[in-house]
Parts: structure tokens; sequence; C-alpha cells
């Protein structure tokens, strides 16, 4: 089975391709010669999800699948949330994402965060989501070197560890993004049983 997935993000395409083994096989936007940056103009990672799905299956007339992620900080009232990725402006820097973030959480003793996944599934015309949730705390300051994004001032619930300083397995094992995957790996092996 053959799916498009919708991002642009090579970081992404080489998590989950971590995740997917041999069961399916994945193609990028860039390998299917699909060069555009779809919107996400919605205030919901599940309505962004399903507009990068739609948009790809429209295109393609193949079975494709996107993801959403925010970060949400419980005291910034979930912020940055579905802006994660522009959140300190459209140039979608991490190093200035992070720091609005540190800034904007100086002295403040809740540290509470979660990172949330949202994946729309488009087969044969049909959308499923899937969610993956991954807690954690947001730290005063950056560890490790590895990942993206947030991940250098993120630790998830149960580490001693940003996700930063832990390779793709060991970040699989708390990862929004996994726990989302893994989910609907179950639901195409489920359908793929029954084809």
């Amino acid at each position: 089975m053959t799916l498009v997935f919708a991002t642009n993000n090579d970081n992404k395409v080489k998590e989950i391709r971590s995740l997917l083994g041999d069961a399916f096989s994945i193609v990028t936007l860039h390998e299917a010669g699909i060069n555009i940056d779809i919107p996400e103009p919605h205030d919901t990672l599940e309505a962004n999800a399903r507009e990068k799905s739609e948009t790809i299956y429209k295109m393609t007339g193949q079975d494709a699948f996107s993801e959403d992620t925010g970060m949400e900080v419980d005291a910034l009232d979930g912020e940055p949330g579905v802006l994660s990725a522009r959140y300190a402006g459209e140039q979608k820097s991490a190093d200035d994402n992070i720091e609005k973030v540190l800034r904007k959480l100086k002295d403040q003793p809740n540290r509470q965060a979660r990172f949330r996944t949202v994946i729309s599934l488009i087969l044969n015309g049909r959308e499923y989501q899937f969610e993956g949730i991954a807690e954690g705390t947001i730290l005063e300051e950056r560890k490790g070197g590895r990942g993206f994004g947030y991940d250098p001032v993120f630790q998830p619930a149960g580490s001693e560890k940003s996700f930063a300083e832990m390779d793709l397995a060991e970040k699989n094992q708390y990862s929004h993004r996994a726990k989302a995957f893994k989910k609907l790996i179950a639901f195409l092996q489920q359908q793929h049983g029954k084809s």
C-alpha cells in the first residue's frame, strides 16, 4: 500500500519512515513531483490536517495523509497551538519560536505543556483522523542538539531528557507523532486485512 504524505518537512518524513518500517510505503510531495506549500488557514489542528490531505488527494487521486502538530502550553492558554511553526513570525524560525516561548514563560512556575499531533488520512475518498499527545514540561533552557522545532525545550513526562537529547528510537517511545502514527498504522493494517 502506497500513500502520499502531504509534507515538505524532511524531519517528519524521517520520523515516519522509522516507524513504518516495511509495512507501507510513503511518497513525499517532493517525490511525487508536487512543489506547493499547502496553506494552514484554520484555527484547529484537525482542520489544518484535513486541508492538507484533501488538497493532495484532489491533486493526485491517490490515498493521502497529512498531519498537523502543535505545542500547547498551559500557562499561555494553549499557545502556540496551531501557530507553532509561525509563532514568532512567517519566517518559521525554530530558534525565534523557542525564544518567544521562553520569554513568555520567564518566572512562570507552571511549565506544563503538551505536543499534540492530528493525522488526517484520506482512504478511498473517506477521511479518518488519529490523535497523539505527549504530555511534558517546558525547560528553562535548551538541552540537546537533535530533533527539530521545540524539541530542545520540551521534556516529556517520564523522562529526564529533552526530545533533542534523544535518538529517534528513544523519542518514538514518548512522541506525540509516534502515538498518532501507531494508530494510523494499526488502522491501515486492519483495512489491508479486509481488502
